[in-house]
């Protein structure tokens, strides 16, 4: 499966609480992205995830759960994955929500299908910083750090730099790509703009798009070819 999420430059991110038309959905889906994720921080449930999955499946692209809640992982998705967050004060976002669902669904869980990756979460009014109290005040050694431990030590496939709501500091993210050997890293924050897609694309190996599919539908399309196109 990560050499499949390797080959993605442009992702689309499909919140399960929000609403989307299904003429909104069609352009998404044959937009030109490489994938869907599904996720989401909050209003996460196992009945509108199953909607959104059968929606989206009428598509032939992959599309993955991101899993923020044990309630709501449904079967029939290409790939799961599982988020760490390296930079959380509450140690349940590192590793006790997943002993807790290993200890649970174990012998349920489709193992070849999952994916760990490292967040590291810097928007500090962001609901995922305030759910997982991630210390978002971080220098840039700081950050540099967590990255290099989340590839080196846990030998996670996956970095995430989540800026969630707001454009991110596209120096920091380049410094941390410089830093990676194999790890891929994934930006998502803040692209509400063809300018800033190919701000991001230059520094990391995949963009994710969300917010702005909401609230301007026209301007997220455009971000697929920004994207592409950038070196």
């Amino acid at each position: 499966m990560i050499d499949m999420i390797k080959q993605w430059r442009h992702v689309f991110k499909l919140d399960q609480d929000r609403e989307i038309s299904d003429e909104a959905l069609d352009k998404v889906c044959m937009s030109g992205t490489d994938a869907i994720i599904v996720g989401g921080s909050s209003g996460i449930t196992y009945d509108n995830t199953v909607d959104l999955m059968s929606r989206i499946r009428r598509y032939e692209l992959p599309c993955v759960l991101e899993v923020s809640d044990l309630e709501a992982v449904v079967p029939g998705f290409d790939g799961y994955l599982i988020p760490i967050v390296l930079n959380a004060t509450d140690s349940k976002w590192m590793i006790g929500q997943h002993q807790q669902a290993i200890e649970r669904y174990g012998y349920l869980i489709p193992w070849d299908l999952l994916i760990a990756e490292g967040y590291i979460v810097l928007h500090a009014n962001s609901t995922v910083a305030r759910m997982t109290g991630a210390d978002t005040e971080l220098t840039t050694e700081a950050a540099v750090a967590y990255a290099q431990a989340a590839e080196r030590l846990l030998h996670l496939p996956i970095i995430y730099m989540e800026y969630s709501g707001t454009f991110g500091d596209m120096e920091l993210v380049g410094d941390i790509h410089r830093q990676l050997d194999q790890a891929h890293l994934i930006y998502g924050g803040g692209i509400d703009s063809c300018d800033r897609a190919e701000q991001a694309a230059q520094v990391a190996d995949t963009v994710v798009v969300g917010n702005i599919i909401y609230s301007d539908l026209q301007k997220a399309l455009e971000t697929v070819q920004a994207v592409k196109q950038s070196v």
